[in-house]
């Protein structure tokens, strides 16, 4: 996620890092180029058709809002995932507490915290569909947690933590109100944890980016029509401008409905991670890690 503050006049025309800029450089070089060669033909070899502007203006106006219609819809991918990352937040900082109350015992009291780390970035790793990095490796050596064979790692972490649960009460460790606090706190780290996969796995309907990108290649290739008779050899500067508007908008709302992956635009998993083992850290008797800090105004 890029983290910075409001750009200055220079840094907004220049920035480029977390811009959809370089994601759509091809389709403007190509509806650009194609404008150029349109001016070069109606002003040297043959006229080309001189269209109103004013379809254009129409058929703009039910793209945009298309296109608002579809940006609003991934914004509430992302922003529900941030929410649902956040419960886990709280979740973890509850479970800390509850087992200072309920599981006096250090022993599996410990055990549990570090499972739970090791949830989180399991979680992390499955959602972004990456192998385990060096945060993840040192969370499963800490938790002593041997995920080989397992069909769903983070799952594999949250039936530890039942496991130890149930054996702390029927060991006398535990007593059944603090059984049912704890069970219920692990049933919402599980609630949390599929809602994150049910958006990881069911993305926006294909046909609408399919509807979105034909619409505005042929609304950018059309609109230079429109442009030769009133802009004359400036037409291929705003068709430029127009076809960054349109394509930047779709490359967004690409970028939105997939929270999880590793863009400039996604969500800072690791860095969430992070926030949990500084706030986990007192119940381990550890001190608490530094927060992540972004580089290059990137936060991952």
């Amino acid at each position: 996620m890029i983290v910075r503050e409001k750009p200055g006049p220079l840094e907004l025309l220049s920035a480029l890092r977390g811009s959809v800029l370089p994601h759509i450089v091809g389709e403007l070089a190509v509806v650009i180029g194609f404008s150029i060669v349109l001016v070069v033909i109606d002003n040297w070899l043959t006229p080309v058709p001189h269209l109103s502007a004013a379809p254009f203006a129409v058929f703009g106006i039910a793209l945009s809002l298309f296109l608002g219609f579809r940006n609003s819809a991934a914004y509430d991918r992302w922003w529900e995932a941030r929410k649902l990352w956040g419960g886990l937040v709280a979740d973890m900082r509850s479970l800390a507490r509850e087992l200072d109350m309920f599981l006096p015992d250090t022993g599996p009291h410990h055990r549990l915290l570090k499972l739970a780390l090791a949830f989180l970035h399991l979680h992390r790793l499955n959602l972004r569909r990456i192998a385990p990095d060096a945060e993840a490796q040192a969370a499963l050596a800490d938790a002593g947690l041997d995920i080989t064979g397992a069909a769903h790692p983070p799952c594999a972490a949250l039936d530890e933590m039942g496991r130890i649960f149930a054996e702390t009460m029927r060991d006398g460790r535990m007593d059944g109100f603090g059984g049912r606090t704890l069970s219920t706190r692990l049933g919402n780290i599980a609630l949390n944890q599929a809602g994150c996969e049910r958006i990881a796995t069911t993305p926006l309907p294909y046909v609408y980016s399919l509807l979105i990108y034909r619409t505005i290649w042929l609304y950018c290739l059309l609109v230079p029509f429109a442009m030769i008779d009133s802009a004359g050899e400036l037409a291929p500067i705003f068709v430029g401008i127009v076809a960054y508007v349109f394509f930047g908008l779709a490359e967004v709302t690409e970028e939105l409905a997939h929270p999880f992956q590793m863009t400039p635009n996604s969500l800072p998993l690791t860095a969430i991670c992070r926030t949990v083992e500084i706030s986990l850290a007192p119940h381990l008797g550890r001190e608490a890690p530094s927060p992540l800090k972004p580089v290059d105004f990137r936060l991952d």
